[in-house]
């Protein structure tokens, strides 16, 4: 029975996951359709749970915005998710961050996990080989429309046709221009 359940699951799951751990900031790119349009919405936060395995793993990202705190749990493999972005690895030593719901202030950070210029690295060059990768797909999915080429007529000329000899311009005679005043002084 297992083996058909996974059979059935496996199609689903995500294989372009970031490697995310609790207390990291992440920014969740969300898939939202309202009728016919479909726009991506960006939410910010600090990972607080994860909890499952498999096509049901889920995690909990919360954040205070304008005063008002918000949390907000999200499938990981779900389709609505377009990208899930590591702004920041946080430093824990707990698997659930629920104390941060109520403070405030100093109380509500965490330390930013410092990292070895090696895992940075890394961490840097594998987000920059998905981002290409999807740019990739992205243009490999588009309708290439390639321009027609339209063929100028060649100017071509009749055998018959003789060109005709250019008109002279008519020289302007000495009669034909004005005669200059001679200059009176004036004194």
């Amino acid at each position: 029975m297992n083996a058909l359940i996974e059979e059935l699951v496996q199609p689903q799951v995500k294989k372009d996951v970031p490697d995310f751990d609790i207390g990291d900031t992440v920014k969740v790119h969300v898939r939202i359709i309202e009728g016919d349009k479909e726009r991506t919405q960006v939410l910010t936060g600090t990972v607080i749970a994860r909890k499952g395995s498999g096509v049901s793993e889920t995690f909990s990202i919360y954040r205070v915005a304008y005063g008002a705190s918000m949390e907000r749990v999200f499938p990981l493999h779900s389709p609505r998710i377009a990208n899930i972005e590591v702004i920041r690895k946080g430093k824990t030593r707990r698997s659930k961050l629920y104390f941060l719901r109520g403070a405030q202030g100093k109380k509500a950070r965490l330390a930013e996990r410092i990292m070895s210029k090696d895992a940075r690295a890394k961490l840097v060059a594998d987000t920059k080989a998905k981002e290409a990768e999807k740019l990739a797909e992205v243009k490999a999915e588009e309708p290439k429309i390639e321009e027609p080429k339209i063929e100028e007529p060649k100017a071509e000329r009749p055998a018959e046709v003789k060109a005709e000899p250019k008109a002279e311009k008519p020289e302007a005679k000495a009669e034909d221009k004005p005669k200059e005043e001679p200059k009176k002084d004036t004194e």
